[in-house]
């Protein structure tokens, strides 16, 4: 794996993170923000500047991933994931559950005091009540209020830190519902961005060309087929000035993490529970394994943290382990997460060699440092594309008889995966449905813009 440090940095020994005294550790984690939806990591026109300082005064990890999802509702099985550091194969049913080994419980155990403030719905509640301070937005309605998404949030995070004892280490988790629709942020965000000249992805399509098994779901239907360039700009201008209202309140909390003297002692990781593909490859939602669909920004900034970035494949799941390694906690055994720490501090390239990746039991990817490939058991279809040359996935190499002996390796490789990880999905089926795909009429009900039912 690739690992990249700022000047002067490469040489560092790493022995600002085995403090005496445990860091404080504060996790920002948005809902649908993709990888490339922050302005320092690339973006072309989005204004993120308080998100963009973590990132430059931080180590950036550039292949971060949510593993996948069993259920439309993406978020939910990656904050699930994220809490208890397991793939959902580990876990039955929808929501994982505590057992001593979950990420809250042994922050309270090392005496943490721990705190998570989150959005109502889709999350991992059976473990986010064992935070010592624990609670749900009573509506995801209140961060929308006067167009200021996060505000709600952010304001009860200030108040906690300006009033709480400080003779032991704090744990934070905030977890906001954006930048997820329904999106209203007010005019002065919408101002920053100019519509018509909204940038399209690179890989915007009108419609996806084949079945991918989920081509109807509720995200799928914000938007009529075939998707036309105007309606793909009018929601990325909602997401953008969405973005950019959460992070005027992320500034705020940063400041005040400055102002009650935590920031030489304290850890910010910024990351999101999944992407969005808003008009890549023409889909809307997450609920698919390219890279806008599963691919997170995942930034770590602040004290003992050196500057630099990697392109090391990780998890959100590695997160757990991660934090663990950072506060002095043993990590647990039974997990599939894997500590980052080496990779910051530079005694490590990575921690695997690839990625497994999972949609429901209708897609299956696995990637390297180079090569991705995907499979879509119901329809019999295989694509093969190469991140080096083609990070957009617009070509599909899987017809070149050149690549098929890189197939059957990877296919084999995916198994591989499957079979580790207790992953029951077959990659082929003896009845193969067509492939081909016709959008619902316009007679066809579609969903309310509430969030009460969005995944």
């Amino acid at each position: 794996m690739r690992h990249i440090l700022a000047p002067g940095i490469a040489a560092m020994i790493f022995t600002s993170l085995a403090q005496a005294a445990p860091p404080n550790i504060i996790l920002l984690l948005t809902d649908d923000q993709r990888f490339d939806a922050v302005g320092a990591l690339g973006h072309p026109v989005l204004k993120t500047p308080h998100m963009d300082s973590l990132a430059r005064s931080g180590y950036v990890f550039r292949d971060a991933y949510t593993l996948g999802a069993n259920v439309g509702a993406v978020c939910t099985p990656s904050r699930n994931m994220l809490q208890c550091g397991k793939a959902y194969f580990r876990y039955e049913g929808t929501h994982a559950k505590p057992d001593g080994q979950t990420m809250p419980e042994l922050f309270n155990a090392a005496g943490y005091e721990t705190y998570y403030f989150g959005k109502k719905g889709n999350t991992a509640p059976l473990i986010e009540a064992r935070f010592e301070h624990s609670r749900a937005l009573p509506s995801n309605d209140l961060e929308h209020v006067g167009g200021e998404p996060g505000k709600y949030i952010v304001d009860a995070a200030i108040q906690f830190l300006r009033t709480r004892d400080r003779g032991r280490p704090l744990f934070m988790q905030l977890a906001w519902p954006n930048p997820h629709d329904p999106r209203t942020a007010a005019e002065k965000y919408m101002a920053l961005y100019e519509r018509d000249k909204i940038p399209l992805p690179k890989n915007y399509l009108p419609q996806h060309p084949f079945d991918n098994g989920e081509m109807a779901v509720r995200d799928e239907r914000l938007a009529p087929w075939p998707r036309t360039e105007g309606e793909i700009r009018r929601h990325l201008h909602e997401y953008y000035a969405t973005i950019s209202g959460l992070d005027f309140h992320i500034g705020r909390l940063l400041a005040a993490i400055g102002e009650a003297g935590l920031a030489q002692d304290t850890i910010i990781v910024f990351t999101s529970d999944n992407g969005l593909s808003i008009g890549s490859h023409g889909l809307m939602g997450k609920q698919n394994v390219y890279e806008p669909g599963l691919k997170v920004p995942l930034i770590f900034s602040g004290s003992g943290i050196p500057r630099g970035e990697s392109r090391a494949l990780v998890y959100l799941l590695d997160l757990f382990p991660t934090f663990c390694d950072l506060a002095g906690i043993a990590v647990p055994a039974a997990i599939d997460g894997r500590s980052l720490k080496p990779i910051m501090g530079g005694s490590s390239g990575g921690v695997r060699d690839s990625l497994f990746l999972s949609y429901r039991d209708v897609q299956r990817a696995v990637r390297d440092d180079r090569w991705k490939l995907i499979r879509y058991p119901q329809i019999d279809r295989t694509q093969l594309f190469d991140l080096q040359s083609d990070p957009d996935e617009l070509r599909d190499l899987s017809g070149d008889p050149a690549n098929s002996e890189r197939i059957a390796r990877m296919m084999g490789a995916l198994r591989g995966w499957q079979k580790r990880l207790g992953d029951p999905c077959p990659l082929e089926v003896a009845a193969p449905k067509p492939a081909a795909w016709t959008p619902p009429g316009p007679e066809e009900p579609k969903p309310k813009k509430g969030r009460k039912s969005t995944p």
